[in-house]
């Protein structure tokens, strides 16, 4: 890298460390900070660079992008995987980098919790008196009332870096992972067992995680005829998108045991209105959007930048594009 007179302009709206890392590029960047929560996040004041990430702001973007938005960033990198809560035109014209893997840690030990939560019931079974604790064994002699993730078939919708992270940890307990895919398999994992439709999976599923991707394709796809389908007893995890869900229809098939659970740690809305039956349902385990959260999480987003700022100011192929036709 060298300096030149002009530098390019970046415009940073995530803050906090991400400034640390801004200030190594000083004498190649002319840094402006920014507010992803301002009213307008997408008025780019002619930066070549922009950093941004969701927000509510950003969220009631126009259908079309402002007139300034013609000359505005060559490169926008934000801080989330999917790009469903920013406008289509943002990846209009220019390149647009994801923090695509930057969370798959955290977000499989959430998804690995549950699945044992669901299974073991420990957080069901804590005696306060030397009766309850009797009470509470008794029956376990006789017919024991708790699971096993060995031998569960672990059912995947989505296998980008978050379903890898499950899968490789799911081994790890002796289950069986069968994956839907929307890539074609070149070749398939060691220990995956690809299958050929949402359907299929449901049916023979005893977890199934949602972990894919809100396009316009997946939108509402896990709808009334698919739960359905459901296979006795099915546990369905989304750490995804709520929208990839009719909530109305999970409900109802709650209400009929199929699925028989569901851990959710994102909804649409969110937050859900108050009064809302999810809130509530014996047969939901509700979480609020926190499943990605993570000691590491802004340490990868840092290093995530500091990789595509260098290669950008060398001219170089940055990482983990989004792909516009596929939205994401």
């Amino acid at each position: 890298m060298s300096a030149t007179h002009e530098r390019p302009v970046l415009l940073d709206q995530i803050g906090g460390p991400v400034a640390t890392v801004l200030t190594d590029y000083a004498q190649y960047l002319r840094v402006i900070e920014g507010n992803r929560d301002n009213a307008e996040p997408w008025q780019t004041a002619g930066a070549d660079i922009l950093l941004t990430g969701p927000s509510p702001a950003w969220a009631k973007a126009p259908s079309s992008p402002p007139a300034s938005w013609r000359d505005g960033p060559r490169w926008v990198q934000i801080a989330s995987t999917g790009i469903d809560s920013f406008p289509k035109w943002l990846t209009e014209g220019r390149i647009v980098t994801c923090g695509r893997g930057d969370a798959a840690t955290p977000i499989a030990e959430y998804v690995i919790s549950a699945l044992l939560h669901h299974e073991r019931q420990v957080d069901a079974l804590h005696p306060t008196t030397p009766q309850e604790w009797t009470e509470t064994i008794a029956p376990f002699r006789q017919n024991p009332m708790t699971g096993t993730l060995h031998g569960r078939t672990l059912g995947l919708a989505g296998y980008g870096a978050i379903g890898r992270a499950i899968a490789s940890r799911a081994h790890a307990f002796g289950m069986r992972v069968r994956v839907l895919r929307r890539s074609t398999w070149a070749e398939t994992d060691e220990g995956i067992e690809p299958v050929s439709s949402l359907s299929e999976l449901f049916r023979q599923s005893d977890h199934l995680v949602l972990a894919m991707p809100l396009t316009s394709e997946t939108r509402g796809v896990v709808n009334e005829d698919i739960l359905r389908q459901a296979k006795e007893g099915l546990h369905l995890v989304n750490v995804a998108r709520g929208a990839l869900v009719d909530q109305d229809a999970l409900l109802r098939a709650l209400d009929s045991g199929r699925p028989a659970f569901a851990t959710l740690d994102v909804t649409t809305p969110e937050p859900l209105p108050a009064g809302h039956p999810l809130y509530t349902h014996p047969r939901v385990r509700l979480t609020p959007h926190i499943s990605w959260v993570g000691p590491d999480v802004h340490a990868n987003l840092v290093q995530r930048i500091r990789t595509n700022l260098s290669r950008f100011l060398r001219n170089e192929p940055l990482l983990d594009v989004i792909d516009p036709e596929r939205g994401y």
